[in-house]
């Protein structure tokens, strides 16, 4: 056993699973172009907005007509808009194996106080999916953040459902491939696998998804922010531009910059491809020693972005108390910011593999998780 710390350090420390870290690139003077103390009702103003959209569009794959907006409060404005407007015409069908998940199970439970069949996995775990009633609407999440658990694919959602399927996607888009014509309603949020800024969420929706919001008027009063319709129509100026509220153009050019750096390096196969090799480096160093293991049970669900650990010694007695020390040594030392668990999910590591995450940093960061186990481990030692 030694504790003697590793010789290279990851270039960037930042392995928060959100806000995440910013492109390898990344400078202030990107965004030197952003219109700000302009409108964003003005023509530059829309202008740019409508390049979010439309990169977003060509990056991800977005079929034509599928409608893309630019909605306020993050992916969980985004989620918040899709549930208080679209459910209520038929039953739902909740799907949770994560924090998040759950707390969508609360909004429509106990806020909107839908029918909802409840589906919950544990931390780790996964709903099957092949019991689930896609007559129904669906609401769940793609990848898990808190618990590390990702959907493998889509297989199990029926091409003829006749229900609506509302997909959380905040830690899959532009790090996983989804299946477009699966997904009624996808959300998801810039500070994440592109990590951008906070507050702006994206909301995209199936023309299954305008038609039900064009037919259908929830029995609950819907705040102005949370508006799609007007006369029965959709507001397709949402859509094009012309967002709800007034978003921050500084945000908007760090999206963009974002965007434009993420067809550089390949758009979206890229972009899996360096998720995909961050979250492998975890997993070799994983499966490289017997103390340490993936929350996911499934090899073949495990998150490719938000990689969920849990320490397994035995001589571990206090789970939570050890692996926030563990964490406290790698932000001490400067090569791991931000890596604790979330706070209701099971003691251990949470590490951000993101496709702005350089593989060099994620295999630097593996020697020093070993150091500061070694570390702890040996200072339990010396006070048993």
């Amino acid at each position: 056993m030694t504790t003697k710390t590793p010789a290279t350090r990851p270039a960037n420390p930042r392995f928060s699973s959100g806000p995440c870290a910013k492109i390898p690139t990344y400078s202030l003077d990107l965004l030197a172009d952003a219109p700000l103390g302009r409108s964003h009702r003005a023509a530059v103003g829309k202008a740019k907005l409508k390049a979010a959209i439309d990169t977003t569009r060509e990056i991800l794959g977005v079929p034509a007509g599928y409608r893309i907006g630019i909605v306020p409060a993050s992916d969980t404005g985004a989620v918040e808009m899709a549930l208080w407007s679209l459910l209520g015409a038929r039953k739902a069908t909740m799907v949770a194996w994560e924090s998040f998940g759950a707390g969508w199970v609360t909004d429509v439970v106990k806020q909107l106080k839908i029918d909802a069949e409840v589906k919950t996995a544990d931390y780790g775990e996964i709903v099957d999916f092949n019991t689930v009633d896609f007559d129904t609407d669906v609401v769940f999440t793609w990848n898990g953040t808190t618990s590390g658990v990702r959907l493998p694919n889509g297989d199990a959602i029926p091409a003829d459902r006749a229900g609506l399927t509302i997909c959380d996607a905040t830690s899959a888009a532009f790090a996983m491939d989804l299946p477009w014509d699966k997904l009624d309603v996808t959300t998801f949020s810039w500070q994440k696998v592109l990590g951008g800024e906070a507050a702006h969420g994206m909301l995209i929706l199936s023309p299954r998804a305008v038609e039900r919001l064009e037919s259908y008027t929830p029995a609950w009063p819907l705040p102005k922010i949370f508006r799609m319709t007007k006369g029965g129509k959709l507001i397709e100026g949402i859509f094009t531009g012309e967002t709800i509220n007034t978003p921050s153009m500084l945000a908007v050019e760090d999206y963009l910059v974002s965007l434009a750096w993420a067809k550089s390096i390949g758009g979206l196969p890229g972009l899996i491809r360096r998720a995909s090799d961050n979250a492998a480096a975890v997993a070799e160093f994983v499966a490289a020693h017997d103390w340490i293991e993936n929350l996911a049970v499934d090899p073949a669900t495990a998150s490719t972005t938000s990689v969920c650990l849990k320490f397994t010694d035995p001589r571990i007695t206090d789970g939570a108390a050890f692996a926030k020390a563990v964490a406290k040594r790698l932000e001490a030392e400067g090569v791991a910011l931000d890596v604790g668990a979330y706070r209701d999910a099971p003691a251990g590591l949470r590490i951000w593999c993101g496709s702005t995450v350089e593989t060099a940093d994620a295999r630097a960061l593996m020697p020093w998780i070993d150091w500061a186990y070694q570390s702890e481990i040996a200072a339990l030692s010396q006070t048993a």
